[in-house]
């Protein structure tokens, strides 16, 4: 049940009663055209036990002592809804009515049986707390734990958080389970061996072991990305299960893989132990995760956004729109500001301030350090709790194109072009009435119908507004000038080449 990028799997068929088959008829025939003739022994051939193994080193010490805490995860998931018009019968005389009754068929069918998916999970307290991914659990009707030895509990939420995909359940026991605790991947290297313990396809209790391929992986999943890439074949059902490093301690939870066809070719994706540790904790205690929040939207700062700002360097964080009744707005944030430090913690990228924040306590005042119009600005903020959205909305990231002309189209938003376009009577901006094709704008993803509202961190509400700030930007020489566009309710930056 582990998440894929695509997701499409193929099993493959265990023939091994025909490979002992087709190896006992070749021994057979062997025997009969070629008896063994008795040789006497040299010393070129026999050879004495080896002191120490080949290769690697084992991890059958590793593996024993850890996969009695492993658990498999079996969930009852709701069945889909019977096909049906307004949960009745469909209309007398319809063309599907006719269609169902020239092949005698019921227009109703029946309800099907309800859903079932399996994953892994791992005990992380001899009361029978248990550690599993939110996208295993997700939608269950009924959960079912299988302990190593064979023995089956039926298992309840404690919490969930979708933001980071873990889940925290529970079964009640009469005595203490064997567990293992959440360790820190902080000390893992790349390169370092790990085991990846858990119930690919079902299987139950396989140990795989691999190496860490890369840390601080974000695979577009949440704002709170900082995944392990393991090279551990991991599977189906895989999630949820731990990583543990060669000593046996807990440095990730199995969350997700890479595949073209559905299974294994090297490339899985680890929670960090201490995260999970984190969201556990939380869960345990309150049944959800409380994060801080901001009240804005953000994106990268590229190399094409950085040179637009006239920025030395690539780094900070973007505020693409400041979300009213924030805490970020009624600190004075604005739109087009670069936040380069927040509590006193440099960011060089914007998941730097979604984990940030979401891990300060609401009530607690810092200040961010931003650089607006060319100067940099101390402003004091006190972090508020998050409502049902994401601390920082990440907007897209501004298209990285070459160099050519802008080729925009403009005109003003007057009340009858509000009206026209279903456009609130306080929009603000200036609307893209044409986009020149093949132009910088068209290839940077404008399109006629967006609003541009700002042009570098200047708010415009002209068209000769806009006119004259992208001239006073080419005048800067910069490479090319960034845009405030609005689409679908989304405000996003966007760097538009020079010609």
């Amino acid at each position: 049940m582990t998440h894929l990028f695509p997701a499409s799997v193929m099993r493959l068929p265990v023939r091994r009663s025909a490979v002992a088959g087709a190896v006992a008829l070749a021994l057979a025939a062997g025997w009969q055209l070629a008896p063994p003739v008795a040789a006497a022994p040299s010393d070129d051939l026999v050879r004495a036990p080896l002191a120490a193994p080949v290769g690697p080193p084992g991890f059958a010490d590793v593996a024993e002592r850890v996969t009695p805490a492993v658990v498999n995860v079996t969930v009852k998931q709701k069945p889909m809804q019977r096909m049906s018009m307004n949960g009745r019968s469909l209309p007398e005389g319809s063309p599907l009515q006719e269609f169902f009754e020239q092949f005698g068929m019921s227009p109703e069918l029946p309800m099907p049986h309800a859903r079932q998916g399996e994953g892994s999970g791992f005990i992380v307290d001899p009361e029978g707390y248990i550690v599993t991914n939110n996208h295993v659990i997700e939608g269950a009707e009924a959960i079912e734990v299988t302990l190593n030895d064979g023995t089956s509990l039926e298992a309840r939420i404690i919490g969930r958080d979708p933001k980071t995909d873990l889940a925290l359940v529970k079964v009640d026991v009469a005595e203490g389970l064997p567990y293992v605790e959440l360790g820190n991947s902080a000390e893992a290297r790349v390169g370092d061996w790990v085991l990846a313990v858990g119930n690919p396809f079902g299987l139950g209790g396989s140990v795989n072991a691999g190496i860490i391929s890369a840390r601080g992986r974000d695979i577009q999943s949440g704002p709170y990305d900082d995944y392990l890439q393991i090279d551990a074949p991991i599977n189906r059902g895989n999630s949820g299960g731990p990583l543990f490093d060669a000593r046996g301690r807990v440095i990730g939870v199995n969350t997700a893989i890479y595949s073209p066809s559905g299974g294994n070719i090297g490339i899985g994706f680890a929670i960090p132990a201490e995260t999970a540790a984190d969201i556990v904790a939380d869960l345990r205690a309150d049944g959800r995760v409380e994060r801080g929040w901001l009240g804005v939207q953000i994106q990268p700062v590229t190399e094409q956004v950085a040179e637009s700002l006239g920025l030395d360097q690539a780094e900070g964080v973007l505020v693409a729109d400041v979300l009213d009744n924030g805490p970020a707005k009624g600190a004075g944030v604005r739109s087009g500001d670069v936040i380069v430090r927040a509590a006193g913690q440099p960011m060089k990228e914007y998941r730097d301030l979604t984990k940030l924040v979401a891990g300060i306590e609401a009530g607690t005042e810092i200040e961010l350090k931003v650089i607006r119009d060319g100067k940099t600005l101390d402003i004091g903020v006190t972090i508020g709790r998050m409502p049902t959205d994401d601390v920082a909305r990440v907007a897209p990231a501004a298209p990285e194109e070459d160099q050519a002309r802008i080729g925009l189209f403009l005109a003003p938003l007057t009340p009858e072009v509000r009206a026209e376009r279903g456009l609130d009577a306080d929009a603000a901006g200036v609307l893209v009435a044409q986009v020149e094709a093949g132009s910088p704008a068209q290839q940077a993803g404008i399109r006629a119908g967006n609003l541009i509202s700002m042009v570098g961190q200047q708010q415009v509400s002209t068209p000769d507004e806009v006119a004259d700030a992208v001239r006073e930007a080419a005048k800067q020489d910069r490479p090319s000038v960034l845009l405030r566009v609005e689409a679908d309710g989304e405000q996003r930056f966007v760097a538009v080449p020079f010609a």
